[in-house]
């Protein structure tokens, strides 16, 4: 195995971990691996990345053998982003003195896709490896709820969420998604309140996260931190998930500029194309269609996401919105018209059901009234580090 920083000095500085997911779905449950040819083909459990591998160093910190990062082992309290960044510089966990805020690339490389959120803390998985890293659910004791858990992240939002609110991406390891949380949230009654969420440093392969793209001239685009190849163009038109699927393989097929090898992206893989400076959140080295002015198409990843009710997993998999990440909100709170408002930022990472008809929901689902598309983008992918 290799030992701490190891990975800094391999040919990809930044490389992308697997998801953890190991079983293939429809879009209503657990399958057989389907074979060329055969609905859902391709997806994130048939197209294995470079493994997550954590080592406990026995002194409060996790190395990360794939990134190249080493993590605080224990979770930091609920603070305010404020606070957050400002306690790095005073932590010294392991003897330590170089801890920083994780960006959210960073953050992110530490999702496990075979967590699930079931409605209760008793039925559901953390999307983390909990067998390494401290992790604790909301306390529902106080009228919270379990998913009131998330950890900030360095990264802020370029523009702004919600009704006007300063924003920071963080990353929920208890129900699997990127957000962006206001730094201080208008409440009711029109006073703003401090936000509270985790903290966990790191320190290490300052490179992580760190694009090196180039365009090939012929359709593609290398990124050459991590080792992945992607079609300069998306797919011009939405589809579903089984069908973003077999588009990918239809792709493949016919070998579309020169390879015989492209997938969807795995949910790791797709966030790590997106450009936290700029909205959307692309750099302008690749196309990206736009649906109506300052709107962008939401992109499928190949990764199912186990969120819901617990006899309903598969239904849904996951996406990344390049643009703004749209939903139906009501200010003020519970009593106010419906309005349509960037809710998470362009960069966040949701889900959407596999299947369907987006019509069947007018003002979106879940608290923040995501936008149900259904009917997304595909950016395809090859290569990479094994």
């Amino acid at each position: 195995m290799l030992a701490a920083g190891e990975a800094e000095t391999r040919k990809f500085n930044y490389i992308v971990p697997d998801t953890g997911q190991t079983k293939c779905y429809s879009s209503s449950g657990v399958i057989t691996p389907p074979r060329p040819g055969q609905p859902f083909c391709g997806q994130d459990a048939q197209c294995a990345g470079p493994a997550m591998a954590y080592r406990d160093n026995g002194d409060g910190t996790v190395s990360d053998l794939t990134t190249g990062l080493m993590w605080v082992q224990a979770r930091g309290g609920m603070v305010s982003w404020d606070t957050a960044v400002g306690g790095a510089a005073k932590c010294r966990v392991g003897g330590h003195g170089d801890w920083r805020m994780p960006e959210i690339k960073e953050l992110y490389s530490l999702i496990n896709f075979n967590g699930g959120f079931h409605f209760s803390v008793a039925n559901s998985t953390p999307y983390l490896d909990t067998k390494f890293f401290r992790f604790a659910y909301g306390d529902e004791s106080n009228g919270g709820r379990a998913i009131d858990c998330q950890d900030w992240s360095a990264t802020e939002y370029i523009s702004t969420t919600m009704n006007g609110n300063a924003t920071v991406f963080g990353v929920n390891f208890a129900d699997g998604r990127i957000k962006g949380y206001p730094k201080s949230p208008r409440a009711a009654g029109g006073r703003n309140e401090v936000k509270l969420l985790h903290v966990r440093y790191v320190r290490g392969n300052p490179a992580y996260g760190k694009n090196d793209f180039h365009d090939n001239g012929d359709g593609t685009i290398s990124d050459r931190a991590t080792g992945l190849m992607w079609t300069k163009a998306d797919s011009g038109a939405g589809m579903n998930w089984e069908a973003a699927l077999a588009w990918a393989l239809k792709q493949s097929a016919a070998k579309f500029l020169g390879h015989a090898d492209w997938r969807l992206p795995s949910a790791k893989e797709l966030q790590s194309i997106v450009d936290y400076t700029r909205s959307p959140a692309i750099s302008p080295i690749f196309r990206i269609t736009q649906l109506s002015p300052g709107e962008f198409p939401y992109f499928w990843s190949g990764t199912t996401h186990l969120d819901g009710p617990a006899d309903r997993q598969g239904v849904a998999a996951v996406y990344v919105c390049f643009g703004r990440a749209l939903g139906w909100m009501q200010f003020p709170p519970g009593r106010g018209a419906l309005r349509l408002l960037d809710v998470h930022g362009a960069g966040a990472q949701r889900s959407d059901p596999k299947a369907g008809d987006p019509a069947a929901y007018p003002h979106g689902r879940g608290p923040q009234g995501d936008v149900i598309r259904i009917n997304n983008y595909v950016r395809l992918v090859r290569g990479g580090p094994q």
